[in-house]
């Protein structure tokens, strides 16, 4: 039988130094509740990560911030996804389910998510519009929370809270640079300013500002992946990308080697393939890091109406733009397609030069492949204005602490493109010959500019709340207390992302679409209690209920329980059901064209190998909400008021997890639904057809442990030590539809998920002196197509070390990757996996900070 007493009193024997006398504390407010408690800890577990620990990290933004904890496990995509319709962004996954499933608040409350979709269906917050100068502190709640907060809280919830009050002037500027000749460097800026005491002065007035502007990094300016020759890799080829060639047939070269366009082995590229083909280098073309410009404002007005109500409003406003070379210009071949709005597909362009074309010298047509690389490379602009406005009274009437707000907030996108192909002008250079597609160089300008197309995609995703929360402690207890909250809220949620005109009048050759065009209301009750049983055992039980104008109802309970089994010992766990209700992308209005690669036995010329087709994906209006049952139990050892050990188990079984059917799976069953493929006149694959859809199960399961040390001497100063590691025990999905759960704990089956990853950091201050070392470790993980084959565990270190100048001046030196360590090969992502790793290596950095 469980005795928590008898394990307090075991411990205690053994460890009779941890005994200390418990600290009186504040009541507070914690993410994750919304009654007011004194603990230190609570049931549930929540990192904190101070305004001291930000500034310690050396970090510049708050998604680099959240990005480097442990439990951002996998599935997570910064700025470094530049293939996405969401490039620019940075997301966090706690716990590796998704950035859909993990809730971003800003001072406890919603912010609109990102303008358009990442990977087509998941809706996001973009820490990237977030402010950093105005962070006074970040709680991660690594638990789910949707009785709380609703849906998309079922892995944790990030409550990023800025200072509400703040006197003085503090100026920061920062700029560094890559040490490993690449190129790259980046400057920043900030000011925090403001005044009036609420208490003293009956207001409060906060204003922050903050700048960042970073080049861009090109695969060409990283010393090991210019030439993309990974031959001397595991598993790894020459990755050049091959052209001009007649028919299917690689070998049958046209043109020769001219610009970037070399003979080379075709086995080089392709193992076993004999001949040479025309290819070439696609990493000047490839942007890994986006250049990127930022401007983030926050401002906070707070004003007391009387004794026991004041008034705020709380304004956030940013503007992103991140510029990315998106691609090498383009290759036309006989999969080249436009878009028909009319039919909602896609149309085949004929890409065959005629007889007569001063290209073709035969007496028939000739189909080809080709670059058309005096085009230049396509390059891809994203500007991104984000705000929220939010106005809200709150006080203690009748013994009741309450608050109402009401909000709106938005995100807008503007991504333009240039030296994408005009589909018209295309067909006509083909038919009247005024267009040299093997020797561009005699290319006109004026024949260029014809065939060059530049387009603009809008989108905008849109939030209105109105929320209203009290709490009380309405009865006492022998034990203690009885707190009690209860609340509603009501939002608006909308997202309207279009694709250019160019696209849907058919005038873009390859077109990708992201089109959303859909919103819903969203109305909650909730309430919670905090129950104190006996001295040292509380339990905590919320609930919600939430009403969805598209798909209906969603409930949400929540019991945790806390035991202060001895002063230096607490036991706690919780119990949920969550949710995370179909994004507008899943169950609005949605068309998606995107282009994936696939495996098909019955092709006919490349049965053994991937090749990419174009997938369209469309929403679905029958679709239920994704729904969670949470678990988590706990340990903290307090030996001292200067240490702690915590160790938690946590355990996520989501039920009707919603996704597409996998190409595999479609080409599997071609024979009993042919409708979902169409092929060429060759038989290849050109397009396959899918649609969101409840399917399998997911099964996550793992530990967090946190180690926090801290030493005072008079003579040595300070030395702090902390540490968070993650173990992920178990993620399972099944490979297929229909597939029972195969277990993706340390392998890429599921997104590349290492069973550990951790960040400790030692912090000495001494003086004037400060200085903090961080050890970033990310675990190994097998390849899912060969499991006796491992991506190698990743460590870097990080250093910032400060000088405190005068009482007002500090100057900070930081060094990122200070052993220059190399992300480590992954021959699946044809490289690194940029969801792991960073490709700069060492970057170092000088920071000023003043303070008036």
């Amino acid at each position: 039988m469980f005795k928590p007493l008898a394990i307090s009193l075991a411990i205690a024997a053994a460890f009779p130094s941890f005994v200390h006398a418990e600290e009186e504390m504040a009541r507070v407010n914690v993410t994750g509740s919304n009654i007011r408690v004194s603990e230190k800890e609570g049931a549930s577990a929540v990192q904190v990560i101070t305004a001291k620990e930000l500034k310690a990290s050396g970090k510049t933004s708050v998604a680099d911030v959240l990005r480097s904890i442990s439990a951002n496990s996998g599935n997570s995509y910064n700025e470094q996804y530049t293939g996405s319709f969401s490039a620019g962004t940075s997301g966090l996954s706690l716990r590796g389910i998704g950035q859909k499933n993990t809730l971003i608040l800003v001072n406890g409350k919603r912010v609109a998510s990102y303008a358009t979709a990442q990977n087509l269906q998941e809706t996001f917050v973009d820490l990237n519009s977030l402010p950093m100068a105005a962070v006074q502190r970040i709680e991660v709640l690594k638990d789910g929370a949707s009785s709380i907060y609703g849906s998309d809280a079922v892995a944790g919830v990030v409550n990023i809270i800025l200072y509400k009050q703040f006197t003085g002037t503090d100026i920061t500027a920062q700029w560094g640079g890559s040490t490993e000749g690449t190129g790259q460097h980046e400057k920043s800026a900030a000011l925090q300013t403001g005044f009036g005491k609420l208490e003293e002065d009956g207001y409060s007035l906060v204003f922050s500002i903050d700048a960042q502007q970073r080049d861009k990094l090109q695969q060409s300016d990283v010393a090991w992946m210019r030439d993309a020759d990974f031959r001397n890799q595991q598993r790894g080829s020459l990755g050049w990308a091959i052209t001009n060639y007649a028919g299917t047939d690689p070998t049958k070269t046209l043109g020769g080697a001219r610009g970037p366009l070399q003979l080379v082995n075709y086995g080089d590229i392709t193992p076993g393939k004999t001949g040479q083909v025309l290819a070439y280098n696609p990493s000047p073309y490839k942007t890994l890091i986006p250049g990127i410009e930022r401007v983030h404002t926050a401002a906070r007005a707070t004003i007391k109406l009387n004794a026991d109500t004041e008034a705020y409003v709380d304004l956030l406003h940013s503007y992103s733009r991140a510029d990315q070379t998106f691609s090498a210009p383009l290759t036309v071949n006989n999969a080249t397609r436009v878009w028909n709005n009319a039919t909602q597909a896609l149309d085949t362009i004929p890409v065959v030069l005629p007889v007569g074309h001063p290209n073709n010298p035969g007496a028939t047509p000739l189909p080809f492949t080709a670059t058309l690389f005096d085009l230049g490379p396509r390059m891809k602009q994203d500007k991104v204005t984000f705000y929220r406005a939010l106005a809200g009274v709150k006080g203690t009437l009748a013994g009741w602490d309450w608050d109402a707000a009401v909000g709106h907030s938005s995100s807008k996108l503007e991504e333009t493109v240039q030296n994408f192909v005009n589909r018209y002008e295309f067909e006509k250079v083909l038919a009247d010959g005024s267009y040299n597609f093997f020797d561009p160089a005699q290319n006109s300008e004026a024949v260029r500019n014809r065939l060059r197309l530049s387009t603009l995609r809008p989108a905008e995703s849109t939030l209105d709340t109105l929320d209203f929360s009290a709490a009380k402690d309405i009865w006492q207890l022998p034990a203690g207390p009885l707190g009690f909250a209860a609340g509603f809220q009501w939002r608006r949620e909308k997202m309207d992302s279009q694709t250019s005109t160019a696209v849907l009048s058919g005038t873009e050759l390859r077109p990708a679409i992201n089109i959303i065009n859909g919103s819903r209301n969203v109305s909650a009750l909730f309430a919670e209690f905090n129950v104190p049983v006996v001295k040292d055992v509380s339990v905590n039980l919320a609930g919600r209920a939430d009403h969805y104008s598209d798909f209906g109802n969603a409930f949400s309970p929540k019991a945790s329980a806390r035991y202060q089994a001895a002063p230096w010992l607490l036991l706690r766990g919780t119990v949920s059901r969550g949710f995370r209700a179909p994004s507008l992308p899943e169950i609005t209005q949605s068309t998606a064209v995107s282009y994936v690669s696939v495996l098909d036995p019955r092709d006919p010329i490349t049965p053994t190998q991937t090749r990419g087709v174009t997938a369209i994906t469309i929403a679905n209006s029958a679709l239920r909400p994704e729904r969670s049952n949470n678990l988590n139990l706990g340990v903290v050892v307090s030996p001292t008021s200067s240490s702690s050990i915590g160790l938690d188990y946590y355990r996520i079984r989501q039920d009707g997890v919603i996704g597409t059917e996998s190409a595999t799976t479609t080409i599997a069953n071609e024979a009993a639904a042919p409708q979902k493929i169409t092929r060429d006149a060759d038989g290849r694959i050109t397009t396959l057809y899918r649609q969101y859809r409840n399917q399998g199960q997911r099964d996550v399961s793992g530990l967090d442990l946190d180690l926090r040390q801290r030493f005072v001497d008079k003579d040595w100063g300070k030395l702090t030590l902390a540490g968070q590691l993650s173990r992920v025990l178990r993620f399972a999905e099944p490979l297929s539809d229909g597939a029972p759960l195969t277990d993706g704990a340390g392998t890429n089956y599921f997104g590349s998920i290492p069973k550990w990853r951790g960040v400790s950091s030692a912090t000495w201050e001494q003086g004037k002196w400060s200085s903090t070392l961080t050890w970033n470790y990310v675990g190994s993980y097998a390849q899912s197509t060969h499991l006796d084959e491992s991506v190698a565990a990743f460590s870097t270190f990080d250093v910032t070390t400060s000088w405190q100048v005068t009482p007002k001046a500090n100057l900070t030196f930081i060094v990122q990757n200070l052993a220059n360590k190399r992300a480590p090969w992954d021959y699946s992502a044809s490289g690194f996996d940029y969801t792991q790793a960073d490709p700069r290596g060492r970057f170092a950095s000088l920071k000023l900070n003043y303070k008036f």
